[in-house]
């Protein structure tokens, strides 16, 4: 073969026929593009590219790693304080490191405001506290615009919901028109008095408690303010040997104002990151879409899981892919928070309630009926 020349009379690349043999010119530039036996065309440089491509997977890698670490020290940080379900804990953590809001559903005195608390101090993050009550008005949660004695002015006055970690405890004891005023700090991260805008403090969470629908009264959350959250979760109650802890450790068990932090805001940017940056293969993608629209087609339910809904079951299982040190999400992430984001979206057709169906139970049996993919890409 003859030899190919690199325009300019610069070096030669020579290659015996038939053996793929090639010799380069000494100082032949790393850009040149040289061909192979098989007619392909190859560059030092794509050599240099998978190389800086593997560096930058390894630091990802290990980046997530540390992240997962840290998550495990707070996860044991919160516990000293909660004596809780440690994946109740972590969901929560998961929920709040998301940039998302959780709605828990329990009897009362099960460690709602403890787990709260556990959570915000555990982070470095302030707390703040809203008994929602009947004769609540939108002002006592969002702050309202008051006149200052002392200027002469009309100031705004922030509510309780500036704050990183707020509680609103027994949000269904208060009245829609209360309920909504959450709806614009929970989706927006702002809070519109008098015409004008006010930023809420980041990250912004919103743990709401719940009684159940029989209770006397309550006011059911609507559809919309329950698409809002991110998860939901039941704490139930502590098993026997769960409880005798917690009976014998009254006096020694630090509260939740004695955690010392662990996790500051770096941490928080950096797990937020990392969820923006998991890796999401279509074979999951594709999962996470076949179980969306059998909630729309499932005959026990009259109201599917929307878009958003599909959002927050992505973004939820990035969470809990980077908790385990991993840059990508599997199915069985998805399967993890399937039931806890998409259960509180759902509405049961009121036949199937008759006969017993929850939305609880439907998530579960279309989780059992959609093929699982395998093989997954990274």
């Amino acid at each position: 073969m003859s030899p190919v020349e690199a325009g300019g009379g610069g070096p030669q690349v020579n290659q015996t026929a038939g053996l793929g043999v090639e010799t380069t010119v000494q100082g032949a530039p790393t850009d040149l593009a040289l061909p192979s036996s098989d007619g392909a065309t190859t560059t030092a440089s794509t050599t240099t590219a998978s190389t800086a491509t593997a560096s930058t997977t390894a630091a990802s890698e290990h980046a997530a790693e540390e992240l997962s670490v840290t998550f495990d020290a707070v996860v044991a940080n919160v516990r000293q304080a909660y004596l809780g379900r440690e994946l109740t804990v972590r969901l929560s953590l998961c929920c709040l490191l998301a940039e998302g809001h959780l709605l828990v559903e329990d009897h009362p005195g099960v460690g709602k405001t403890t787990l709260a608390k556990a959570l915000a101090h555990s982070l470095g993050l302030g707390f703040g506290r809203l008994q929602l009550t009947a004769d609540l008005l939108p002002a006592d949660v969002t702050g309202a615009v008051v006149f200052d004695r002392d200027t002469g002015q009309l100031v705004f006055r922030p509510g309780p919901v500036f704050t990183n970690v707020l509680l609103a405890d027994e949000l269904n004891r208060a009245s829609p028109k209360a309920q909504s005023a959450l709806l614009e700090a929970m989706e927006e991260r702002q809070v519109s008095a008098d015409g004008v805008s006010h930023r809420l403090p980041r990250p912004f969470m919103v743990i709401a408690t719940q009684n159940p629908y029989d209770a006397a009264g309550t006011f059911p959350l609507p559809h919309s303010q329950r698409d809002r959250f991110l998860l939901r979760l039941d704490l139930g109650y502590p098993d026997r040997q769960t409880e005798d802890l917690l009976l014998s450790s009254t006096t020694t068990r630090p509260g939740p104002e004695q955690l010392t932090p662990i996790g500051g805001p770096g941490f928080l940017t950096a797990f937020a990151a990392a969820i923006d940056a998991a890796y999401l293969a279509p074979e999951v993608r594709g999962y996470v879409l076949d179980i969306v629209e059998t909630t729309r087609s499932h005959p026990d339910l009259t109201v599917g899981a929307s878009p958003r809904a599909a959002l927050s079951v992505v973004r939820a299982a990035a969470a809990v892919a980077v908790t385990q040190g991993r840059t990508y999400v599997t199915p069985d992430d998805v399967k993890l928070v399937a039931e806890p984001t998409l259960a509180h979206r759902l509405q049961a057709h009121p036949a199937a309630e008759l006969a017993g169906a929850t939305a609880t139970a439907t998530v579960a049996d279309i989780l059992a009926r959609v093929p699982v993919p395998i093989g997954v890409s990274r």
